[in-house]
């Protein structure tokens, strides 16, 4: 006998396939509770049985060795518009499965029990069942333990629910905070354009680099996902990128970093430090001429991080302290950065060039 529809079929559909658990790879988390209901039931056969619309579908099973049969033969069906649990000690006189092929097979799906899946609005995406080739009887531990393991799978499909779901708002969000900080970006880069102080147009390009880097380590948190980890070597050899592409023509940055993963706040010192560096480089280094600066990083000991900035402008041609005596904005955001990390900073000017070298204390991992 094929069992009819579920007396709200649309409902119960869009609750299954909002889990978006069909036609997923197997996954040890329900293979192991298959296999735990079988030991523990003592029957050959487990299935995490989902019913679609046209057919049941497996996500774990053992002792069958498919994953989806047609609907027309399953016992499943029928449950789902039972109680919460159903167990039916011979198949063959129960006028439901009589006529079923499965059970007048030989041998055939003679003993079936199984326990509700629910949705959190309460419609029946399938069972969690065990099943024999022989008429048998649970005991009230088999039944009980069934029934907390259906609990489990459901657990199992809620959380991934919940975390597919707060990944989608974390990408709206990604998105929306990438068209503000453009839209921010945008704004600096025309205020400065309108500017005829040097002065102010020197303050707001220092600006507009930062909101850059700030959106590149917002990308990098968000392929970070949930550990707020960030890949150090790669964020900054994206932020070389972006300041190589706002420095004079004449003038190129070549970067170098070993990779450690740390903490977003962190990232965002080292790459404020390396926008510093690159920035009074190009600004300090290369007034009259052209040049490469380069910058490299490294671990040191457990928890150090080295930086050296380097580049080869001609004899005589550096310049470090700012007219008057004045401390520039670049060296006092640098060496708050530095600060920050607890770091010290060391710079040389020797013949081949001009060479700052950073030791910095991160939480690496």
């Amino acid at each position: 006998m094929k069992a009819q529809h579920h007396p709200f079929e649309p409902a119960r559909l869009a609750a299954l396939r909002a889990y978006e658990i069909l036609d997923t790879p197997r996954e040890t988390d329900f293979d192991d509770i298959v296999m735990l209901a079988s030991r523990i039931c003592g029957t050959p056969i487990s299935v995490i049985n989902l019913i679609d619309e046209t057919r049941q579908w497996f996500k774990a099973e053992t002792g069958l060795g498919v994953r989806e049969t047609p609907l027309d033969t399953s016992i499943c069906a029928h449950v789902i518009l039972e109680d919460d649990f159903v167990e039916i000690p011979d198949t063959l006189a129960d006028a439901r499965m009589a006529d079923n092929p499965l059970c007048l097979a030989d041998p055939g799906l003679r003993f079936y029990a199984g326990a509700l899946l629910r949705s959190k609005g309460g419609y029946p995406i399938g069972t969690l069942c065990v099943l024999d080739n022989q008429p048998r009887v649970l005991d009230q531990l088999q039944r009980d333990a069934l029934r907390i393991l259906a609990d489990q799978v459901m657990t199992q499909l809620d959380l991934r629910a919940v975390i597919a779901n707060e990944t989608v708002l974390r990408s709206e969000i990604d998105h929306r905070v990438k068209n503000s900080l453009q839209a921010v970006g945008a704004f600096v880069s025309l205020e400065r354009q309108a500017s005829d102080n040097d002065e102010a147009r020197a303050s707001l390009e220092r600006v507009a680099r930062q909101v850059n880097i700030v959106a590149a380590l917002h990308e990098h948190l968000g392929m970070a996902a949930t550990n707020e980890l960030i890949e150090l070597g790669p964020y900054l050899d994206q932020v070389v990128s972006l300041i190589s592409s706002t420095l004079a023509a004449d003038v190129s940055v070549q970067g170098s970093f070993e990779n450690v993963r740390v903490g977003s706040q962190e990232a965002s010192t080292v790459a404020t430090i390396v926008n510093e560096l690159a920035t009074n480089a190009s600004k300090h280094s290369f007034k009259q001429s052209s040049g490469t600066i380069y910058l490299s990083g490294k671990r040191v000991g457990e928890a150090g991080y080295r930086l050296v900035c380097s580049d080869d402008a001609q004899p005589g041609e550096v310049k470090t302290v700012a007219p008057s005596g004045r401390v520039g904005l670049g060296l006092k955001i640098l060496t708050a950065s530095v600060q920050r990390l607890g770091g010290t900073m060391m710079a040389t000017s020797h013949e081949n060039g001009y060479s700052t070298r950073l030791d910095l204390d991160l939480s690496t991992s």
